[in-house]
C-alpha cells in the first residue's frame, strides 16, 4: 500500500496548476471579458452612451444599476462605453507607439553609424521632457481629438519602445547567425526581418503589454485633466472626473472607473509575468 501511495505522488503533483498560470490565466478572463464588454457595447449597454433617461445623480437602483451623473445619465452604460474609448485608444497608441518605435530601433542598431547616432539623440530629447508636461502642452495647441491622441501618445511612447528595440537588436546583430548571413550576400531586408525581428518579438511582446497598461494610465490621466477623450464622449478617466464630487458624500461611484483601470492594467500585468517567466525558462533551457 506504501508503494502504492508513493507512485501516485508524482501525479498528483503534475497535475497541481502553478500559481503563476493560475493567476495568468485569471488575468487573462479578466482581459478578455473587458475586450468583449468593449467590443459589444452598443448590444449590451441598457442605455445610450449620451442619453438622458433621468434625474440628476439618482441613487443607485433596479433602473439604474450605479445611478445616474450630474445630467442623468446611466453611469452603467457609459462605465461600458468608456471601455471601448480607454481600452480602444490605448490599443491604437500603443500599437503606434510599437510600430514606430520597433521600426526606428532596429534600424538604428542594423544600420549603427550617424543615423543611430542622430535617432539616439533625437530619442534622449524627447525623454528628457516629461511626458505628461510635453502631451498637455501638445494637446492644449492641436487639440484633443482621438486621432491627435493616438499619434502624440503613440509618439512619445515609441521613445520607450526605441530604447529596448535597439537593446536587443545591438546583442542580436553581433551574433555569429547574423554574421553568417551578412557573408551569404544576404540582403538588409532579409537581416532584419529573418535575423533580427524573430529572435526580438518574444521580448517586445512583453513589453507591449507592459507599455499597454501604461497607455492606459496615460490616457486616463489626461482625461481626467481635461485633455483626453471630450464630453460627452464615455471614458473612464473623464468618468472619474464627472463623478468626483460624490465622493465628498460617501458615495463610492467614482470609485467604479478608478477600479476598471485598475482591474484592467493588473490583469495585463499577471499574463505578462507569466509570459516573461516563460520566455526566461526557455532561454534557460
Amino acid at each position: 500500500m506504501a508503494n502504492k501511495s508513493e507512485n501516485t505522488l508524482p501525479s498528483r503533483k503534475a497535475a497541481r496548476i502553478p500559481l503563476e498560470t493560475a493567476l495568468a490565466g485569471l488575468g487573462a478572463l479578466i482581459i478578455t471579458g473587458l475586450v468583449a464588454t468593449a467590443l459589444l457595447a452598443p448590444w449590451i449597454a441598457p442605455y445610450g452612451e449620451n442619453a438622458s433617461v433621468a434625474g440628476a445623480y439618482e441613487p443607485w437602483s433596479a433602473a439604474h444599476v450605479f445611478g445616474t451623473d450630474s445630467i442623468g445619465r446611466d453611469i452603467l452604460s457609459r462605465l461600458i462605453f468608456g471601455a471601448r474609448n480607454t481600452i480602444g485608444l490605448a490599443f491604437a497608441a500603443t500599437c503606434l507607439a510599437f510600430l514606430i518605435g520597433s521600426a526606428l530601433g532596429t534600424a538604428a542598431a542594423v544600420l549603427g553609424g550617424w543615423i543611430d547616432l542622430a535617432l539616439g539623440r533625437l530619442i534622449d530629447l524627447l525623454m528628457a521632457i516629461p511626458q505628461l508636461i510635453f502631451a498637455l502642452l501638445i494637446l492644449t495647441v492641436v487639440g484633443s481629438s482621438a486621432f491627435t491622441l493616438i499619434v502624440v501618445i503613440g509618439v512619445l511612447e515609441s521613445t520607450r519602445v526605441f530604447r529596448l528595440s535597439r537593446s536587443l537588436s545591438v546583442s542580436i546583430v553581433q551574433q555569429d547567425f547574423v554574421e553568417v548571413a551578412r557573408l551569404r550576400g544576404e540582403s538588409l531586408a532579409w537581416i532584419v526581418f529573418r535575423e533580427v525581428v524573430p529572435v526580438s518579438f518574444p521580448n517586445l511582446l512583453a513589453e507591449f503589454g507592459l507599455r499597454f497598461s501604461f497607455v492606459i494610465l496615460f490616457v486616463s490621466s489626461l482625461s481626467f485633466l481635461g485633455l483626453g477623450l471630450q464630453p460627452p464622449t464615455a471614458d473612464w478617466g473623464a468618468l472619474v472626473r464627472e463623478n468626483a464630487s460624490l465622493i465628498a458624500f460617501g458615495d463610492v461611484t467614482p470609485l467604479l472607473p478608478a477600479g476598471a483601470i485598475a482591474l484592467m492594467t493588473i490583469a495585463v500585468n499577471l499574463v505578462v509575468d507569466w509570459y516573461l517567466a516563460k520566455i526566461r525558462r526557455g532561454s534557460a533551457l
